[in-house]
């Protein structure tokens, strides 16, 4: 049983009562839920029930989410690498549900590494909309990129700003905002027994003071008859019901709205309209969440921030990156191109402008335009579809190539021609490989590459 602090346990009684405290701590004397969410862009609900070699059981809460087993290591499959699927602790996938993201919104992640949520809106999105996935720490912003890198998304934008900076950039801008609120972590205890030792009144208190200044600042970039969901992993009242009555009684244009998956699955909180995920309740850890809308009637108007100007891209490049497409692909990919240094991107649509902000990725990341040549990207590899490339190399999962293509290794392969390949597995993108006289060269990142 994972060691609770005395204190933590104390205030859960205090919370629950004595009787249901004793379920909820027994609660911990058991192995935390494991979940995984398959992306629809990549593989269709019924094939992925078919392929997946992982002994798969439904989430109730979330139509892509389901179980698997403890003894299944889904994150060592060539799947994950392909971007299949994304490995979320099951109680987390009720916060997107709950916002209910439809394609052509304009949507924020607030707080979005590792990119749990920010994942999830995109399945809903589609390549329609805009999805803004904010992180204050440059550490994790780049963790965020990779999995958004992996589930093949285009129309994004990744910020790494304070959350005060982005409400002074786009008042009015979204039409759905996720908090997903930094806290107390209580919620994680049984996922992560370490936690536990990070925990203290002290830090809920702390947690609290912080929660409020970025409601405070989502409150500001949402448009009038938006919706906002603020979700935490806690148990704490100073960061659920506590946090939400007081910003709506700072902030009358709000009012709390039922989420029709917590009728059913949910425990209601102490206050009406919120909803708490309890570890003893139900297969998943401990989590809250309240879904806001902002009135029609505010007063407000919604603004969207300057789109300024964008730089043509020089001729030269673009010859040199029509002439990889033609050779390449089945198709040129449609819209604004961006260069910023060498790296040439794709913006997405309805992309606001981008000066004075800290951005690690300005839509779909195409490649690197050298001198004289260009070199496809990772994130231009993973967002191919079927039928959208004209070479490939592919191979199957139980095949000793496609793990060797993983680590790093080139390879050689029965192939005559040379040029750039998407290297697949089982047909969907792994990466990138060149071929030269029957040898593929491997281009798969280096960062990413498994030992």
């Amino acid at each position: 049983m994972t060691a609770l602090p005395e204190r933590f346990v104390q205030r859960i009684k205090q919370m629950i009562g004595e009787q249901e405290a004793a379920a909820f701590l027994a609660s911990y004397t058991g192995s935390a839920a494991h979940g995984l969410r398959l992306n629809p862009a990549k593989v269709p609900l019924d094939e992925f029930i078919v392929k997946m070699p992982f002994s798969l059981t439904p989430v109730s809460w979330c139509p892509l989410g389901f179980y698997y087993h403890e003894k299944d290591r889904p994150g060592k499959h060539p799947y994950h690498a392909a971007g299949l699927y994304y490995i979320q602790e099951p109680s987390a996938m009720a916060v997107v549900e709950a916002l209910k993201p439809e394609p052509g919104d304009i949507v924020l992640d607030l707080c979005a590494a590792p990119g749990g949520k920010s994942t999830h809106i995109s399945s809903y999105l589609g390549n329609s909309g805009l999805l803004v996935a904010n992180e204050i720490h440059p550490t994790r912003v780049k963790v965020l990129s990779e999995n958004l890198e992996r589930w093949g998304a285009r129309n994004i934008l990744v910020v790494n700003e304070t959350p005060e900076r982005m409400a002074e950039r786009f008042r009015g801008f979204f039409d759905k905002i996720v908090v997903d609120a930094p806290c107390s972590g209580e919620g994680m205890f049984r996922k992560l027994p370490e936690a536990c030792d990070d925990w203290s009144e002290e830090k809920i208190g702390h947690c609290a003071f912080m929660q409020a200044d970025i409601l405070e600042s989502a409150s500001i970039m949402l448009k009038p008859g938006g919706v906002m969901v603020y979700s935490t992993c806690t148990f704490s009242e100073e960061e659920n019901e506590w946090q939400i009555e007081r910003f709506l009684l700072s902030h009358p244009e709000f009012s709390l709205e039922p989420v029709a998956q917590g009728e059913c699955f949910f425990e209601r909180g102490k206050l009406a309209n919120t909803y708490r995920l309890w570890p003893h309740k139900l297969s998943g850890e401990g989590h809250f969440l309240a879904r806001l809308r902002k009135s029609a009637s505010t007063g407000e108007r919604s603004e969207k921030p300057g789109a300024g100007k964008v730089k043509p891209i020089p001729a030269a490049t673009r010859k040199l990156f029509e002439a990889f497409c033609r050779e390449t692909l089945t198709f040129i990919p449609e819209g604004q191109y961006a260069l910023f240094g060498e790296q040439l991107y794709l913006l997405a649509d309805g992309l606001p402008s981008l000066k004075g902000l800290k951005i690690a990725r300005a839509g779909w990341h195409m490649g690197t335009v050298k001198k004289d040549r260009f070199e496809p990207s990772h994130a231009l590899a993973l967002a191919l579809k079927p039928g959208e490339w004209k070479r490939n190399v592919n191979f199957s999962t139980d095949s000793d190539e496609v793990y060797r293509y993983l680590k790093g290794e080139s390879l050689f392969v029965q192939k005559t021609g040379k040029g750039w390949d998407v290297v697949t597995v089982d047909g969907y993108p792994l990466g990138w490989g060149k071929l030269v006289q029957g040898q593929l060269k491997n281009h798969y990142p280096k960062g990413l590459r498994w030992v």
